[in-house]
């Protein structure tokens, strides 16, 4: 289905009432989003959530984030796409009004090339993705960029291992400060392997690198699973978050799908006075079009606070 017969038969078989009523008589631009219905926060999907209702051109499906209220994207493998690739989704999002989220600096995988080791050739790996990650972000307008330092080196003290990683990250810093960058760390609860793993060690990281450029990537989804209490852990780390991404649990899919309520989360943050970005690294809990309805709908239904 094209992008403007799904926002019409959208509103028609009841997302209207979610939001979405707006879009029915809307008339959608090529080449710049009308944007009705946007959401209270910076929402950013990512390439291959709405391929069914978009088609598989990278482009079309960006305008049709664009077309729903989408304001942000993000794009975790920016850094593997060819640099025409790279430029053109820029202009696009230029086009279209909308922020460039995060996309993943490559240092060879998350558990790949560990910071806590302290090796010059693994920290040598990471220095030259900062550097790389330069001109990426330069190309599509980003500010962000996710780094995991990668798995613990269990044959270190554990101070060691942070001091490390430390030391790491403020050369990572060096590279991207000058440009106005920002590494954001992701603790991850994927494995007990993972060196990063809460919302507070990275707090504490973050405040030892002592950069603008070194910030918290708060993924509520795995904060979740490796730490819960989650708005109380969001205030303690607050003044070091400067990108949040989402997805529920169990499962990994679309707001409203498990057991973190979403509406309160999502109004805390907002009355904070955040205007970053909130990834959508999460899956869709429904296959085809219909999944992809259900998910806008769901983000309708989570951002329905009032402000």
């Amino acid at each position: 289905m094209k992008r403007r017969n799904f926002i019409v038969n959208a509103a028609a078989s009841g997302l209207a009432v979610t939001g979405l009523s707006g879009f029915a008589n809307a008339t959608v631009s090529e080449s710049v989003a009308a944007n009705a219905g946007k959401f209270n926060l910076n929402y950013a999907p990512h390439f291959g959530m709405f391929r069914n209702s978009a088609g598989n051109d990278l482009i079309d499906q960006m305008k049709f984030m664009a077309d729903q209220g989408f304001t942000a994207f993000e794009d975790n493998g920016m850094m593997g796409r060819d640099i025409q690739t790279q430029e053109k989704i820029g202009e696009t999002l230029e086009k279209l009004n909308m922020t460039m989220g995060v996309f993943v600096i490559d240092k060879g995988g998350n558990m790949a090339n560990t910071l806590a080791a302290g090796k010059k050739e693994y920290i040598d790996i990471f220095l030259d993705g900062c550097k790389r990650a330069v001109d990426v972000a330069k190309r599509v307008n980003a500010k962000w960029m996710t780094v995991v330092p990668g798995g613990f080196e269990r044959r270190l003290p554990i101070g060691i291992q942070d001091a490390n990683v430390i030391e790491a990250l403020r050369r990572g810093a060096e590279i991207l400060e000058p440009h106005g960058l920002v590494m954001v760390l992701e603790p991850l609860s994927d494995s007990p392997d993972l060196y990063l793993q809460t919302s507070t060690q990275t707090y504490m990281i973050c405040k030892a690198v002592n950069s603008p450029s070194c910030k918290i990537l708060y993924d509520i989804y795995h904060m979740q699973k490796t730490e819960g209490n989650l708005i109380t852990n969001i205030d303690r780390t607050w003044d070091e978050i400067a990108y949040f991404q989402i997805g529920d649990n169990p499962g990994r899919k679309e707001p409203t799908t498990g057991e973190i309520n979403y509406l309160n989360v999502f109004k805390h943050i907002h009355d904070k006075g955040f205007t970053g970005v909130m990834g959508m690294e999460h899956g869709n809990s429904m296959p085809g079009e219909e999944g992809e309805k259900k998910l806008i709908e769901a983000y309708r239904k989570v951002d329905s606070f009032q402000v």
